[in-house]
């Protein structure tokens, strides 16, 4: 099956090494002949570079300078498990001599956390030099190595550089696509090696085209603008010695040819596989501005104009819905106000609540009570769904001002960490008042430990135990003992400080005061209608919420585990900003409902019925794995469940805590308006 995917013909893999993954990856980054810009419908007057690196400037070298390639990790779309490149049997890094390539690279936390780790390549570029069959080294691959390769072929590994911040890719006009990456090697079924089974082989000779224009500012400077690479499989003769050149490896280009490709095929387990590297270097002029470099990344994406009117239309029917449940409640609100104060007024002291009278008004009494059970529990959600609002809203909103970066690697998760930890008194400060209004104060240190603790505390137990699983893979996203440790520092030395600093400001505040007293015996709830029963009203509260933004969750989806690019995030802060709106709105209708059918414990459903918009997250996430991603063993599944089970937490937390400050806010107003002692 995997064979036919890779090769269907005796030319396909000579002259193109494109695999399937190289196909689905077309859609991706786009058709390079096709000219049309679609990305510029909703860039305006701003280049994509300016987008993505916001403040970037050109670096522009001059001839015979050194240019480093610096390698990215060895990853793949089916397993999600990336390694690190010198893990592979290949050269070691070149060192570099120019003093400005010297400096010293410093991880931030984002890029611990994912893996990353820039070294320099072992190709050595130097500034509008054309180099010819070059041999870099010679390295032995035992059978052991030899198994690994072939696995990494199989499971379609694709290997990422950089070159003045450019992304490799995989460039062919003729051929009609543009990939990011090269893969580790291709497999060849028998139809066409002739043999009685699959055959692996090994890309060790790469051809780098470098394009460029000149500086407008330098004449001896160019300003580099594509960065292509396409892979050789060639079994090299002879031996590597300096200043010696190979009978494969000479003036005369290299090319892919089926008599002389290298197979990855041990006949022993002592049977050792000498594999020659080597590389070619060409520079191009282009006509491509530099500040158009990026255009090739994202020209032609089928998906371009439906993600802008997806957006859009998501916008205009929150705005839509918005106005409608805000004329339908105010309407009916004002009436029954209207009608109940002016009774109120004609009578006076000697008012009673008539006895025909129903609805939410007969709640006036009850509508305050604090939930019956675990109301610690629920000021420990609403306070770390609070910190959660706040952190997220902030990283969105540098996004969009330009402050963040999105294609700075691990600068966004780094930032989105950061500011979890420094919002921590948004926590404290929202869970203790809240305790203070259910309850007399007696166990405020426990809800504010809890605060602290608790979600942290999930997320760290579920990494970590993921982490083991990598550990034993090799993988390069296993972190280290020094990245658990500083995450557990800042979670100890920052955050948690934090949150009792809101807390103990929380408990010295005033209390919440509400318009009504709450009587000392409690109303029966009648039997309520189906739709109003809680596990009902669970899933009819997320529906509209996530359906208003499940488009924009698919490319945010796509950005995670397909490789895709994902960088308009001013259109993610409004998104976000539809969901807070549907979430709110959704949460209040159901709470209205439930009150004017006589049901006064709303605490706990306006949670859940926001909460549910993390559960239908997770549910499209299951839909996503099985329709669109091809994982391949138990680990890579382990890994997306345990991820998205997280983001889905997250967002559960998110939404329940907006739908629990927006009802309460909602009924005091209501009842506020209303006239009773």
């Amino acid at each position: 099956f995997i064979a036919s995917q890779h090769a269907t013909s005796e030319e396909e893999i000579p002259d193109s090494s494109m695999t399937a993954e190289d196909q689905e990856e077309v859609e991706e980054i786009g058709n390079v002949r096709q000219g049309k810009k679609r990305i510029g419908s909703f860039r305006r007057k701003e280049d994509l570079t300016s987008i993505l690196f916001p403040g970037a400037s050109p670096e522009e070298y001059r001839a015979g300078e050194e240019i480093p390639i610096w390698v990215d990790l060895v990853d793949s779309k089916k397993t999600h498990l990336p390694y690190q490149y010198f893990n592979l049997p290949v050269c070691d890094s070149l060192e570099l001599r120019n003093p400005n390539n010297l400096k010293k690279f410093r991880k931030n936390l984002g890029q611990r956390l994912q893996g990353y780790n820039r070294r320099a390549s072992p190709y050595e570029i130097i500034s509008r030099k054309d180099m010819s069959c070059t041999t870099l080294c010679s390295v032995p691959i035992n059978a052991k190595k030899a198994k690994w390769l072939r696995y990494l072929v199989e499971r379609q590994y694709r290997i990422h550089m950089n070159l003045d911040g450019l992304p490799v890719l995989m460039k062919a006009t003729e051929l009609n696509y543009a990939v990011r990456g090269f893969p580790v090697g291709f497999k060849a079924p028998p139809s066409y090696t002739g043999l009685d089974r699959d055959e692996y082989f090994l890309y060790n000779h790469i051809k780098f085209t470098i394009e460029y224009n000149q500086s407008p500012n330098d004449k001896n400077a160019v300003r580099i603008v594509g960065f292509h690479a396409h892979p050789v499989s060639i079994a090299h003769q002879g031996e590597v010695q300096k200043g010696l050149s190979l009978k494969t490896c000479g003036a005369k280009p290299v090319e892919n040819d089926k008599g002389t490709f290298l197979a990855l095929s041990t006949s022993g387990s002592k049977d050792v596989i000498q594999v020659i590297y080597s590389y070619e270097v060409y520079w191009e002029e282009s006509n491509t501005e530099w500040s158009d470099r990026w255009d090739i990344y994202l020209i032609g994406s089928p998906d371009d104009e439906v993600h802008l009117f997806s957006i859009l239309n998501s916008f205009m029917v929150c705005v839509f819905l918005s106005g409608t449940v805000a004329t339908i409640i105010i309407r009916t609100l004002k009436k029954d106000i209207a009608s109940f104060n002016e009774m109120r007024a004609s009578l006076g002291s000697d008012f009673v609540m008539p006895e025909e009278e129903s609805g939410w008004k007969l709640m006036h009494g009850d509508v305050f009570r604090p939930p019956q059970n675990f109301n610690w529990l629920l000021c420990v959600a609403v306070g770390t769904g609070a910190q959660i609002v706040t952190a997220i809203g902030l990283t969105l909103f540098c996004g969009f001002v330009g402050i963040l970066s999105p294609m700075n690697k691990g600068q966004t998760l780094t930032l989105t960490i950061m500011l979890y930890v420094l919002t921590g008194s948004v926590a404290g400060y929202t869970s203790s008042r809240l305790y203070k209004y259910f309850d007399k104060g007696t166990a405020w240190n426990r809800t504010t430990l809890l605060t602290a603790t608790a979600f942290p505390a999930i997320l760290v137990t579920m990494f970590l135990v993921l982490d083991i699983f990598l550990a034993f893979q090799g993988a390069a996203t296993a972190v280290s003992i020094w990245t658990i440790l500083s995450i557990f520092l800042l979670w100890v030395c920052v955050s948690a400080p934090l949150v009792f600093a809101g807390s103990y400001f929380g408990c010295r505040a005033k209390k919440i005061s509400v318009p009504t007293k709450t009587n000392q015996i409690a109303r029966v709830i009648p039997e309520t209608s189906w739709y109003l029963k809680p596990v009902n009203s669970f899933f009819l509260g997320g529906v509209l919420p996530f359906g208003n933004v499940c488009i924009e969750v698919y490319f945010v989806m796509s950005a995670l585990w397909l490789h895709q690019i994902y960088y308009v995030m001013g259109f993610l802060f409004a998104v976000l900003i539809v969901l807070m709106v549907s979430t709110a709105e959704m949460c209040i209708v159901i709470c209205y409902l439930q009150l004017s059918a006589g049901d006064h414990q709303w605490w706990w459903s306006c949670f859940f019925n926001g909460a549910s918009v993390g559960l239908y997250l997770f549910m499209y996430s299951i839909w996503f794995l099985f329709q669109k991603m091809d994982l391949v063993g138990f680990l890579p599944v382990m890994i997306y469940i345990t991820y998205m089970s997280m983001i889905s937490m997250a967002l559960s937390l998110f939404c329940g805590a907006v739908g629990v400050l927006s009802c309460f806010w909602f009924i005091r107003s209501i009842y506020g308006a209303i006239k009773v002692d």
